[in-house]
């Protein structure tokens, strides 16, 4: 079982913007990209780049997916920050 994940994401408020983002993904859309327009963390600035973290440091929801949802996909997930698009890009 992983004990890290090194993910990227981007938080928006609205669920609407979160589908469009992951159909801009799907068309081939840069994910650094999208999260410096989009994303209301302060890691959108670093293309949505959280680094490497250890389970149980995010919230539930993030965790469940960060270390469970395939990897290299965009994961949509509410939490009480608001919408996040999910990218995990490996787990150790």
């Amino acid at each position: 079982m992983a004990a890290t994940a090194y993910a990227l994401h981007i938080l928006v408020k609205h669920k609407e913007i979160a589908e469009d983002i992951i159909e801009q993904l799907g068309k081939g859309a840069k994910f650094q990209t999208l999260a410096k327009k989009y994303s209301s963390c302060p890691s959108g600035k670093k293309g949505g780049d959280l680094g490497e973290f250890k389970r149980g440091q995010m919230v539930p929801q993030f965790d469940k997916i960060a270390f469970k949802g395939a990897i290299l996909e965009p994961h949509l997930v509410k939490t009480k920050f608001g919408w996040h698009v999910i990218k995990v890009l490996y787990r150790t």
